[in-house]
């Protein structure tokens, strides 16, 4: 396809335009499995990062993995709250439960410490703004984890919708399910399914994925939402265990989803214009892999050796350390908080 706009530039990080000098010391909060499997060993592999600091509520659990992993300091979440390692990071990074989240920016914005925050950003949106406001009157970056925003295969899918490769967008469908029992933990007692906690269970752990990732390929935000939700798991009383849920975007768009924490496991994103589709299947759980379809015939992209938590984190440090504005910032997750909340009202389910 000659008029397709080539991959390589993505996959050679298009985002880096100025190389930068030194690296970000981070402080990991949170070292559940996801922190664990994932953060520590990207940030063991990053160009401009390396993990300083390590905050849990079990302080032998910190200490182990400190001294497996040649960190250098490690304290509770009450040490970290107290000022106790301030001096050993430039960087927070918050993977705890959800509703635990603002505590922890808090801390680190009054210490002039940027943030990287885990989604959904706080189990409320009311939350989310205080975080947003707490960063923006301290002079620190806040950007959000949305890891897809940095995976080359979807950056160059919205490079195609930019160029009109796909005509004018019309309909996105989106999935992402699992089953949390199996994926997660067989507790039917998690915090992810603790209203309080998590601030809901498929749409603000699972929805949120193709949510987000729709608005990033089309470069437009929510105005009208529909939503259904299906409990049959006494685990779920008070959360959604599987949601359907159309939105409307201001750009004339309109998306279909679906995402379940009681299922087989689904990962696919479609867009369809005028002129093509692109299909992302496999998309939300770590590889992408796009075929797209046009009058000029069909191209598949399979995944790369690209990890998206290097891409996300290497990006934060190289605007932290060049001083330049960052993209998904807190303002760009607020709005996702505000539509899971209208999402979950117009399905009549009330999280508090």
């Amino acid at each position: 396809m000659e008029t397709v706009p080539s991959l390589e530039r993505f996959r050679r990080r298009d985002w880096l335009k100025t190389e930068p000098e030194g690296s970000v010391r981070f402080a990991l909060v949170g070292l559940g499995s996801f922190t664990r499997e994932w953060i520590i060993p990207a940030l063991e592999r990053s160009t401009y990062n390396e993990a300083t600091c390590l905050v849990s509520g079990d302080a032998e659990k910190a200490d182990r993995i400190a001294e497996e992993h040649g960190v250098g300091s490690a304290v509770t979440y009450e040490g970290f709250l107290d000022g106790t390692a301030d001096d050993s990071y430039d960087a927070v990074y918050i993977a705890t439960p959800n509703a635990l989240h603002l505590p922890y920016a808090e801390h680190a914005a009054a210490n002039g410490k940027h943030v990287l925050c885990e989604k959904p950003m706080e189990a409320t949106a009311d939350r989310a703004r205080e975080m947003v406001e707490t960063c923006e009157a301290a002079g620190v970056t806040l950007m959000v984890a949305y890891r897809l925003q940095f995976n080359p295969t979807v950056r160059w899918v919205r490079s195609l919708l930019r160029e009109g490769t796909l005509g004018m967008p019309v309909h996105v469908r989106g999935a992402m399910s699992q089953d949390i029992f199996e994926a997660i933990s067989p507790d039917p007692n998690q915090w992810r399914l603790d209203p309080e906690l998590s601030g809901g269970a498929a749409l603000a752990d699972l929805g949120l994925y193709p949510l987000n990732t729709s608005r990033f390929l089309l470069d437009a935000d929510p105005t009208e939402v529909t939503a259904q939700v299906s409990n049959r798991h006494d685990a779920f009383e008070g959360v959604d265990e599987s949601i359907a849920f159309t939105v409307s975007y201001d750009d004339g768009t309109v998306g279909a989803y679906t995402a379940s924490q009681r299922s087989d496991v689904t990962s696919h994103l479609h867009v369809t214009g005028t002129a093509g589709t692109v299909r992302l299947e496999p998309t939300f759980f770590g590889e992408v892999e796009a075929t797209l379809q046009t009058d000029e015939g069909t191209l598949t992209v399979e995944p790369g050796e690209e990890n998206e938590m290097i891409e996300e984190f290497d990006y934060f440090a190289s605007r932290v350390l060049t001083d330049v504005d960052v993209a998904p910032d807190g303002r760009h997750g607020l709005e996702d908080m505000r539509t899971i909340e209208r999402l979950y009202r117009d399905a009549g389910l009330d999280l508090g």
